[in-house]
């Protein structure tokens, strides 16, 4: 499961981190449950550590059992990894972008625009307001070609 590109690509952006996060999760994989026996075992830094894995909590894809050690009175966490978010999360995040591809295809199909030498972009109706003069920079607006743009978000689409 760690070794896809979608799964990693998801984990790094959640945790914000490209060095740790993947090893923590192995670990977690691997039966290390608390914070401080994975910060053992990779050596790296226990706020790091607790750092990625509340990041992972907060996004769906950890959880913690809270326990009390009898003699010390201090609260240890157990963590698990949440593969079946794993899947969820990506299958949400794909759908979304999907969705957001769908309406940029709309968008660009049901309008003509206008572009003037310093890339502002209007659609007809706005630059016909304008005089088709830029508002921003007093150039005139050109007739943009967004063919490319449509065939581009197609294609994205399959």
């Amino acid at each position: 499961m760690l070794n896809e590109t979608m799964v990693q690509e998801l984990i790094h952006e959640v945790t914000e981190d490209n060095e740790h996060s993947l090893t923590i999760i192995k670990c977690l994989l691997e039966g290390k449950i608390t914070d401080e026996e994975i910060s053992e075992e990779i050596e790296v830094r226990l706020n790091i550590v607790r750092r990625i894995l509340y990041k992972l909590y907060d996004a769906g894809l950890a959880s913690y059992k809270r326990s009390k050690d009898p003699e010390t009175q201090w609260y240890t966490y157990s963590w698990t990894f949440e593969k079946d978010s794993v899947i969820e999360t990506i299958s949400k995040n794909y759908e979304e972008k999907a969705e957001e591809i769908e309406e940029s295809l709309a968008y660009e199909e049901d309008n003509m625009f206008f572009v003037c030498v310093n890339g502002c972009r209007f659609k007809f109706e706005e630059a016909a307001e304008y005089n088709f003069i830029c508002p921003e920079c007093d150039e005139t607006l050109e007739y943009q070609d967004n063919t490319s743009v449509i065939t581009n978000l197609k294609e994205q689409m399959n």
